[in-house]
């Protein structure tokens, strides 16, 4: 399997021949994507990641945790954190900056030798769980990752600003399964890799997660359809 996200990130931060990497969904056309963003520190993130950090407590897993900018805040304000991501290369680039614990896993085959009070999966978190089918699965996965009194930060957008407006004040969207269901394409260095990719509106993760004994808040909205939430057994 291919890891070209985790290669340009390694090849940006050792300055090893780094090149565009461009990304496309399904929905939207290609675009190149700024390496140098994924280093980004606290004062440029969005406000939903701003908060999610300042709302982290007790023994933190950064999951997803790409080039490791949450985890290094973190770690550099006093929070044993460990920085998680399937990718070896990414984790590379996390051991590279001294993030002090790091584990090359994907989350459902993650085995943990302890549990931890706060979850961060930012940058739309719910992406990982690929299909709307599979959130149950990972939400089970999250839920038994807690210590009591623990809880998961996760960020998404609702992609129905995406489709275009009927005359009824309706959208068109697709007929067939959910509509924040995408394939995402990634072009680096001459090769492609795909893989699907999950946006899930709020009520949507709000609903599974009431269905998986946890509770589902709000905490803020972004410009642009998208929100942080908090789930908690």
């Amino acid at each position: 399997m291919l890891d070209l996200f985790g290669q340009a990130i390694l090849d940006f931060y050792t300055q090893n021949n780094p090149q565009p990497l461009y990304t496309e969904t399904s929905i939207s056309e290609v675009d190149e994507m700024d390496v140098a963003y994924l280093f980004r520190t606290f004062k440029n993130m969005p406000k939903l990641e701003q908060k999610a950090l300042q709302l982290a407590h007790g023994r933190v897993l950064d999951i997803g945790a790409g080039a490791g900018c949450h985890a290094v805040y973190l770690q550099q304000k006093g929070f044993e954190v460990t920085a998680l991501d399937h990718s070896a290369q990414a984790i590379e680039t996390c051991r590279l900056q001294n993030i002090n614990h790091c584990i090359q896993s994907s989350l459902l085959e993650f085995q943990p030798e302890t549990q931890y009070d706060t979850l961060l999966l930012l940058m739309n978190g719910t992406g990982i769980f690929g299909r709307l089918n599979q959130t149950a699965l990972y939400l089970q996965k999250l839920k038994s990752l807690l210590n009591p009194g623990g809880q998961i930060l996760i960020d998404s957008s609702d992609l129905i600003y995406m489709f275009d407006e009927a005359d009824d004040g309706g959208r068109w969207i697709p007929d067939h399964g959910y509509y924040g269901e995408l394939e995402f394409t990634l072009t680096y260095k001459g090769q492609k890799e795909q893989f699907p990719w999950l946006y899930l509106d709020y009520n949507t993760l709000q609903n599974a997660a009431l269905a998986n004994g946890l509770q589902c808040e709000l905490i803020i909205e972004g410009k642009n359809y998208d929100y942080l939430a908090r789930l908690t057994v």
